[in-house]
């Protein structure tokens, strides 16, 4: 998912997968969600359009610690590569076997393959419920930060945001969402839930997201993205697909871009109700190349490396942000592969001077304008992080953010 509101290091370094609309031109007046006018929600409107990803030269680009796109740094495990190498020989024919993907994704969630929407990356899932809920001036209701792209496809398709605003603790705000929801009942043709969230990490809890389904009209859809949910050790989180085998119109999203480290190669799916898939099949493209089918059910199956990736990535998540926290600077609890630390100055121009010492970073998510986004790269990277932490921190804050 690409993000909006691209800062200088995005524009060089191409557009995120996971980044956040707000603080774009055409917001429109909050809206009040409960009597007291407690909480609130903003119609987004007008957002700009996605741009072409700008790709940095090679040697260039291998220099740089890369901690800007919540990717695995390890890249593909042996057997992913290998499934891969093996679909290469079907790289010059339309048809051809796949390993039996969509089979191998059923069969690990317990449910019909005909429930199962195979994509290239699960982005372009994103994109064609956008495309095909929204019309004549729908909503879509969302967290404010969250995952940009739902937003920004819904307004090509001449939709809006109705953005709710986080809780004091940065989680979603679910009570909010239910009041604004029945409010705009009419309005609203979806709502957008993502599980971990991207930027803030946190987790909305299974007890939350039955009061969400149970607390809506039961034909509002709900879109839940599930990209970062391997990395989640709460035991009150638990996948959504449940609901999916219940018939409620449920569309939950995965992919293999971050745990699985196939980003490049794209590929995704969703788990939703038969007629779901049916309609938003109609606005995919059913490109998926033969490597990747391959590579996808290697990676399926190869739980080892995959338990060994989340092992990795927490433990350095941990050391990096108690080093951060000893020196005074609060992070966020999060259940994914990124963190976010305040640092008590407008982030912006701290994005630039991390790229000046080869280090990239996540852009800045409004409203969270004194928050950084880091993903967890290797060891080696986030040494480098905490190296240009340091030096950059040190600077006078008129230099570097104040």
């Amino acid at each position: 998912m690409d993000p909006e509101g691209v800062d200088h290091m995005e524009r060089t370094f191409s557009i995120s997968r996971r980044g956040f609309v707000g603080g774009v031109a055409g917001a429109a007046a909050a809206l009040a969600l409960t009597p007291e006018g407690a909480a609130r929600a903003q119609d987004v409107t007008g957002l700009a359009t996605r741009q072409p990803r700008e790709r940095p030269a090679e040697d260039d680009y291998d220099k740089l610690a890369k901690l800007h796109f919540n990717e695995n740094p390890y890249g593909p495990p042996e057997s992913v590569i290998q499934a891969m190498t093996k679909g290469f020989k079907y790289a010059n024919r339309y048809a051809y076997p796949d390993g039996n993907l969509q089979q191998e994704i059923a069969k690990l969630h317990g449910v019909n393959p005909e429930t199962v929407l195979l994509a290239s990356g699960s982005g372009e899932i994103l994109d064609a419920v956008g495309s095909a809920y929204v019309e004549n001036g729908k909503r879509v209701v969302g967290a404010e930060p969250s995952y940009g792209q739902v937003y920004q496809h819904v307004t090509q398709v001449k939709g809006a945001g109705i953005m709710v605003p986080l809780t004091a603790d940065y989680r979603q705000d679910i009570p909010a969402t239910i009041n604004v929801t029945k409010m705009r009942y009419r309005d609203v043709a979806f709502i957008y839930v993502c599980n971990p969230n991207n930027p803030t990490g946190r987790i909305v809890t299974s007890a939350e997201i039955k009061q969400l389904l149970d607390g809506i009209p039961a034909d509002v859809p709900v879109l839940i993205d599930e990209a970062y949910h391997h990395f989640v050790e709460d035991p009150s989180y638990s996948t959504s697909i449940p609901y999916v085998q219940e018939g409620r119109p449920i569309i939950v999203t995965r992919t293999f871009s971050k745990i699985a480290a196939l980003a490049g190669m794209r590929l995704g799916y969703a788990i939703a109700p038969r007629d779901v898939i049916q309609r938003l099949r109609t606005y995919m493209t059913g490109s998926i190349n033969s490597a990747v089918r391959w590579g996808g059910v290697a990676a399926l199956k190869d739980t080892a490396s995959e338990m060994w990736v989340k092992k990795v990535t927490l433990e350095q998540r941990k050391r990096t942000t108690t080093e951060l926290e000893k020196q005074g600077y609060a992070c966020i609890p999060s259940e994914a592969n990124f963190f976010m630390v305040n640092v008590k100055r407008k982030s912006a121009p701290l994005v630039d001077e991390f790229q000046k010492r080869g280090v990239l970073v996540g852009r800045p998510f409004p409203p969270m304008n004194e928050h950084l986004r880091v993903s967890i790269g290797a060891p080696a990277e986030m040494d480098r992080f905490l190296v240009a932490w340091k030096e950059i921190m040190a600077l006078p804050k008129s230099t570097s953010g104040g």
